[in-house]
């Protein structure tokens, strides 16, 4: 802390002294500030388009493709070829017009459906000889040779979902990606795997909205905390059977599942299951013919353990020797090997820091590359090997830069794509014996040094009780003047594990602007926010609010005493779990935040999904006091700022209900704040009612922290 006070005040200090040569350099105009157009400041990077092999890769400079060769680091102009007559086929793929599906192949496009019902997530098998999808919620295949229709299950519904999730699975589950797709092919294509879910019993939430004479009314299956889930079963069948095999798990039970993992040879299915507490984790694997099942894995959490890992926990090694499992049980985001029988045989990566993901796996070798970040700074993302014994690990990344990897199929080259706060953007090619190949790109153009930029910085602040070095990311005001106060606006999301504050350069025209008018521009992380691994997160437990609101002031009261900040016109920012906290702000730790603008935000928790709910905060029943203090509407008697709630009336996400629970405490307390509904929104919004917002927030900030009129330029 000590050292980052030093640093803020060198850097303050070095501001006055040097302002004659600063003013030397040339301001930015509107039509950079306006249009976005830092022409000659930054300039492109090339984009990288694939690897053509183990040592040549292709890259588009300025709109042309070179082909690299990574031994000699020398490019060629990539030529297309002609295709021959006779040559290799194209592979077939799937295309959706209108309701119906087609296989596309060879330049010719045959339809395989031809009826009003909407064919949904068409997929094709790994072999190409069969498309899955699903249609009225249940599941079909369509065999391409013959273009036969098999209907695989016959009892789909409103409340029967048959390959298709219900909408806490997709949401908490398997992951907004999927588009609710609940059924996956196996290795071999000879099974699918499929959820079957049934909502009969999940409550059935009504949202409005007012178009036309007699308005718009929806429903939805929603959990909310406390609420009976989902009944699911796993199925499987041939694809073109009719006779499932069901998993031996027994639907009625208080469960839940995650996206289940086929074995690499396609003999047996494994299966996430997890208590409804979510603080045990069990694989099972499941004969494909029978159902039977036998445990593969067990994990158990004092906290909880997280299921939607949407693919990314077991990593199958093509030898057949075993699979590598990540695991933040120590606290840390770790790397395991494991046998094919599920016994543990090393542990690959330890320590405390966070494996972010594996790159590529050296089988002939026996060496994982992967990524992390905490070994060198929490806030910076690092390359580095290992030998899958645990020994030998290595940083293949240089500098104090932050990096995202792209690696050769093989894994003898990589390309590092790497910035800090105040390096704009490179791209390098290295070998992975840590030699620098080729600098591809430099997003630093020829103009950069001549402006008078906003300076950005990382700034870790110790917090109240000594544990951690919490970070802030800072833009200050160009020309700071070390003798005025200056209003601070704080974008935050905050939700655990979902930290914001990277090393890693940006700039944009609100940034630069909101600089020049004298706004201090923070995103912070607090302890639970992933900086600091499971072990940080877990603070979280039965406790939403607390833990981020005493970091985030601990945060701002810093930048009151060491920063120039205005006690007076502090001003936090979020959307979803950021509204969440930007209402808690501004009624729990209203002697700190003075201003807010919420967006989408959950106000009480027993207003949202089960399952994300409870996986932090158990249940009413179990935790009835967290629900309480954890919610604005608690401390809305504290409230004395100004707060702009915001919110998409259809939302069914964040269900509108939250925002006009919280809306209604203040009016029955006579207290003063803004509040905007969007009709047709949802969990955010676009078109000119999305510019409509953009400039409510700009009066918002113009009005309350700059207390001056807005330019007109700046409303869209």
């Amino acid at each position: 802390m000590i050292k980052s006070m030093r640093y803020v005040f060198a850097f303050l200090a070095t501001v006055i002294i040097s302002h004659s040569a600063i003013a030397q350099k040339k301001e930015l105009t509107n039509d950079q500030y306006f249009k976005n157009n830092f022409k000659g400041i930054t300039q492109s990077l090339p984009v990288f388009k694939k690897w053509v092999d183990d040592s040549h890769f292709i890259i588009n400079i300025n709109g042309k493709d070179s082909l690299v060769d990574c031994k000699t680091g020398k490019s060629s102009q990539v030529v297309s070829a002609p295709v021959e007559a006779g040559g290799e086929k194209e592979a077939p793929a799937i295309v959706t017009k209108g309701t119906d599906i087609y296989l596309k192949q060879n330049g010719t496009e045959t339809a395989l459906t031809n009826d009003e019902a909407k064919e949904v997530n068409p997929t094709l098998s790994p072999d190409n000889k069969y498309v899955a999808f699903t249609k009225n919620n249940d599941l079909y295949t369509i065999n391409l040779q013959t273009k036969k229709e098999n209907r695989i299950t016959k009892d789909g519904s409103e409340t029967i979902l048959n390959g298709y999730a219900s909408w806490v699975y997709m949401e908490e589950i398997l992951g907004r990606r999927t588009r609710y797709r609940a059924f996956w092919w196996s290795p071999d294509s000879k099974h699918l795997a499929f959820f079957r879910s049934d909502d009969t019993k999940v409550p059935v939430f009504t949202i409005t909205d007012a178009p036309g004479l007699h308005g718009v009314v929806e429903t939805q299956r929603y959990p909310k905390v406390g609420d009976p889930n989902p009944e699911v079963k796993v199925g499987m069948v041939e694809p073109e059977g009719t006779k499932v095999v069901w998993a031996s798990f027994n639907e009625k039970d208080d469960q839940y599942f995650g996206m289940p993992y086929w074995k690499p040879d396609g003999s047996s299915l494994l299966v996430q299951w997890m208590n409804r507490l979510q603080n045990n984790l069990v694989i099972y694997d499941v004969n494909v013919f029978t159902g039977g099942k036998t445990e593969f894995y067990n994990e158990k959490q004092k906290t909880w353990i997280d299921l939607d890992d949407q693919g990314g926990r077991l990593t199958f090694l093509q030898n057949g020797t075993g699979f590598i499992l990540q695991s933040d049980a120590t606290g840390w985001n770790q790397l395991y090997f494991y046998d094919m029988k599920g016994r543990l045989v090393n542990a690959i990566t330890t320590g405390k820091f966070t494996v972010t993901d594996i790159s590529y796996i050296d089988e002939k070798k026996g060496i994982v590359y992967f990524t992390a970040k905490g070994l060198e700074n929490t806030a910076r993302n690092d390359f580095y090997r290992v030998n899958i014994n645990g020994k030998n690990m290595e940083r293949l990344t240089l500098g104090d830069y932050n990096n995202n990897i792209n690696i050769s199929p093989n894994g003898s080259y990589f390309i590092a794509t790497y910035s800090n706060v105040n390096t704009p953007t490179r791209m390098t090619l290295m070998s992975n014996k840590r030699n620098i190949i080729r600098d591809l790109g430099n997003s630093k153009g020829d103009d950069f040094d001549n402006y008078n930029l906003a300076k950005t910085e990382i700034i870790r602040v110790k917090s109240d009780d000594g544990i951690y070095d919490l970070p802030l990311k800072v833009t200050w005001p160009v020309n700071m003047d070390k003798s005025k106060k200056y209003p601070v606006l704080i974008s935050i999301y905050g939700g655990p594990n979902a930290g914001t504050v990277m090393d890693s350069w940006s700039i944009n025209s609100n940034q630069q602007w909101y600089a020049k008018e004298g706004l201090i521009q923070v995103t912070m992380d607090h302890r639970a926010s992933g900086q600091f691994g499971k072990e940080g997160v877990n603070y979280m437990y039965h406790n939403l609010g607390y833990w981020e609101m005493k970091d985030y002031s601990t945060m701002v009261k810093w930048l009151v005493a060491n920063g120039n900040a205005d006690a007076e016109r502090i001003c936090i920012t979020g959307f979803s779990y950021g509204g969440y906290l930007t209402c808690y702000a501004l009624t729990y730790g209203a002697d700190v935040f003075t201003y807010g603008m919420a967006g989408g935000s959950v106000t009480d928790w027993n207003l949202y999904d089960s399952h994300y709910t409870e996986r932090y905060m158990g249940t009413p029943a179990n935790n009835a006091e967290g629900y309480k203090t954890s919610s604005p509407i608690t401390y809305a008697s504290n409230y004395k700022g100004m707060l702009q709630i915001v919110h998409g009336m259809i939302d069914d996400n964040v269900h509108m209900q939250n925002s006009i629970q919280l809306i209604s405490k203040l009016q029955d307390l006579k207290k003063d704040f803004e509040f905007m509904p969007y009709s047709g929104g949802r969990h955010g919004w676009g078109g000119n009612k999305g510019l409509h917002y953009q400039n409510l927030k700009t009066k918002f900030i113009y009005k309350n922290l700059l207390q001056k009129d807005v330019p007109k330029e700046m409303l869209r």
